[in-house]
């Protein structure tokens, strides 16, 4: 089994009014990644995810080929894994 992995990233580009964050709930769920989502005031998305590694890599790229979503950079970290999470929410911004 892969290793869990837990990565914080940003979206920006014309990532918000197109469904980013209902989109990326249904493809983590659908994955079964854990995490979060979130629009930002400066019009990014920032989004904690967990899972394989391999497994979140083909969210983004899921998200990538959504049509109206048009991704112009990602900035990503790996962070300490959540053991305690089990689901992928939107959360908060506004």
């Amino acid at each position: 089994m892969s290793e869990m992995i837990r990565r914080h990233i940003r979206f920006s580009g014309r990532v918000q009014g197109v469904a980013f964050r209902y989109r990326a709930k249904e493809i983590c769920g659908s994955l079964g990644l854990t995490g979060w989502v979130r629009n930002e005031y400066n019009g990014d998305v920032e989004m904690e995810v967990q899972g394989p590694r391999e497994t979140i890599n083909e969210m983004i790229r899921m998200i990538y080929a959504q049509p109206y979503i048009h991704i112009e950079g990602i900035e990503s970290e790996e962070i300490a894994p959540d053991p305690d999470e089990r689901s992928f929410r939107i959360t908060g911004g506004w």
